[in-house]
């Protein structure tokens, strides 16, 4: 990455785009209109698309006919900093874990640390830097693309599908390289190519309101907790599916 990527990449690290937290709401819109302006300046198309939450950016190339069209997904939005709620009552300290501010970037032993380097602002830049110089270097890019960022990944999405679905044709691709993955090891070029899914549930299991004798009530009550251990491991067969 050049030394002009590198600063821009850090103007994009320094938003606390915290989707999150209503008190950040201007932050993201504020990020989201950096993005949008910085696809335009390198030579594409962008749209700022106002949502029920955050906003969408869309950027794209002068569609050329027999081109397939590749569309690039990303987030802009950011995890929260703050430590979760402790036990022993005391005020958590959102910087207690950091050596440096999370929305000052710094690079210590050629490691760039801060907030959404690796989730989602770090990968997502790497395609619009190269992209950049692509069309600088060319004038022109090999496919017909697209860029979808959105600012609720963290959150969701709730806002994603509703878009998707009013702006369908429009989006319509071949297909889509999501800039939302890891690399093998520095310096490994790496493609992913497939991903599971996060399935959440919250499961209660009521049993007696009092302890049952196990020599009277032992095989006759269930007890609650050998049923929930039953249900969690039903959860995968024999061949861990």
């Amino acid at each position: 990455m050049s030394a002009a990527h590198l600063d821009e990449l850090l103007a994009l690290l320094r938003f606390p785009s915290i989707s999150t937290d209503p008190a950040r709401k201007q932050d993201v819109a504020r990020c989201a209109e950096w993005v949008a302006g910085k696809l335009g300046a390198i030579g594409l198309i962008a749209m700022l698309h106002p949502t029920a939450g955050h906003p969408i950016v869309v950027a794209r190339n002068a569609r050329q006919p027999g081109r397939r069209t590749v569309m690039i997904y990303g987030h802009y939005d950011v995890q929260p900093v703050d430590e979760p709620a402790r036990a022993d009552g005391e005020a958590p300290d959102p910087n207690k874990h950091w050596i440096t501010p999370p929305f000052e970037p710094t690079i210590r032993d050629g490691v760039l640390y801060g907030r959404g380097s690796a989730d989602n602002k770090g990968q997502f830049f790497a395609h619009v830097s190269g992209i950049a110089d692509t069309l600088r270097e060319r004038g022109d890019l090999p496919v017909n693309l697209i860029l979808l960022l959105e600012g609720e990944e963290e959150i969701g999405s709730s806002n994603l599908e509703p878009f998707l679905a009013v702006h369908r044709d429009e989006l319509r691709c071949d297909l889509i390289a999501v800039s939302d993955t890891g690399m093998i090891a520095p310096g490994v070029p790496t493609l992913t190519y497939g991903l599971r899914g996060i399935a959440a549930l919250e499961v209660r299991v009521t049993g007696a309101a009092s302890d049952l004798h196990s020599g009277i009530y032992g095989g006759a009550v269930a007890n609650p907790a050998t049923a929930l251990a039953r249900l969690i491991a039903s959860l995968h067969d024999a061949e861990g599916r």
